[in-house]
């Protein structure tokens, strides 16, 4: 049977590369990617070639003042901005903060790799199947002198592998370059101020009251109701966990994004769950590629309970967030559309063609 994977919100499924300033240039409100092959033929029959490479040589970025007929003559693909502000945004962003990543393609254009999406239902089995029981024995394991290298095995070995015997997830159909735009994302975090919670965003230094002052990351992505279409086959019980897995963390994104103060985005993460309360047998919610935090990847769909609390204060890693006493993770990676947090990365409905036996 087929599936038909809807884009919810902007998302990216990437193919882990990135385009440097000096491999475009932002003309008429979107991203021109240079094709730097044909560039250096076309310049070789002539004295520029030595200028141009000196340039991408030193060079942070195109100057748009000597090299700007590039962007207009070529251009191997341009990819819109999901807003005009965009442009004022490149301007006074600093050369390292705008690599932009890009989505994953093939010879036909923009896909959803099939790997993309058993790993989001392997996340949700891995979810539904532990227990508060299993968060103590992984936290036993830890306490011993010699850890357990695989304190998850009682899981994988039994629930994940019972609920994804027989998935098969294809990759999906090549879409046109055009179903993606450029995306601005800004990490908001929470900072204690007189006994509460505040919102704030990441800057270099720390945090900043003012998202105008935060990090930015340019992305390109999927745009809302862009549908990906390709093979599948499976079981209830895989989907039926993802579900239960996206209940579960939208709970904590919305309790976020009330406490943090962000409207906007709490009522898109609302608009998720209705559309969440109305799904068959046959569709689920999944949160797919980057951007997603912390949450979306580690099957935690919420770091608060105590029993979870112990297991990350025995890894280094994270020990040091916990000790905070702040809600983990205190960050969200958001999406802005016209300069305003708007919604969270990554939300996409999956569907097949028939209720799965």
């Amino acid at each position: 049977m087929k599936y038909k994977l809807t884009c919810l919100t902007p998302t990216l499924v990437g193919d882990g590369q990135e385009l440097a300033p000096i491999d475009y240039m932002v003309w008429k409100d979107q991203v021109n990617v240079l094709d730097q092959r044909r560039i250096f033929k076309i310049f070789a029959k002539g004295p520029r070639l030595d200028g141009y490479l000196a340039q991408l040589k030193s060079s942070e970025r195109l100057e748009f003042a000597t090299w700007g007929g590039l962007a207009q003559n070529y251009a191997g693909r341009r990819i819109a901005f999901e807003n005009p502000s965009l442009t004022q945004q490149f301007e006074r962003a600093m050369p390292q903060d705008l690599f932009i990543r890009t989505f994953a393609t093939n010879t036909g254009g923009l896909y959803i790799p099939g790997s993309a999406l058993k790993g989001a239902l392997r996340t949700g089995a891995m979810f539904a199947g532990m227990t508060e029981a299993h968060w103590i024995k992984v936290h036993e394991h830890l306490d011993g002198e010699r850890a357990n290298r695989r304190v998850a095995s009682m899981v994988e070995d039994r629930t994940v592998k019972s609920q994804l015997k027989g998935l098969m997830a294809g990759d999906s159909a090549s879409l046109p370059a055009a179903s993606a735009m450029i995306y601005l994302l800004r990490t908001s975090t929470l900072v204690a101020a007189g006994g509460k919670q505040e919102l704030a965003w990441k800057t270099v230094r720390g945090s900043s009251k003012l998202a105008s002052d935060a990090l930015p990351s340019f992305v390109e992505m999927a745009r809302p109701g862009t549908v990906f279409e390709g093979a599948f086959k499976g079981g209830t019980e895989a989907m039926a966990a993802a579900n239960r897995f996206a209940g579960e963390l939208l709970t904590n994104h919305l309790h976020y994004a009330e406490s943090a103060g962000l409207s906007t985005l709490a009522a898109s993460i609302e608009a998720l769950q209705l559309r969440l309360a109305g799904l068959t047998a046959n569709q689920c919610l999944l949160t797919l590629g980057w951007g997603g935090g912390f949450l979306g990847k580690a099957a935690i769909a919420d770091g608060s309970p105590d029993y979870i609390r112990q297991v990350m204060r025995k890894l280094p890693f994270y020990a040091r967030a916990i000790q905070t006493g702040m809600p983990f993770p205190k960050t969200r990676r958001i999406v802005f559309f016209g300069d305003q947090p708007a919604t969270l990365p990554g939300w996409t409905l999956l569907e097949t063609e028939q209720p799965i036996v």
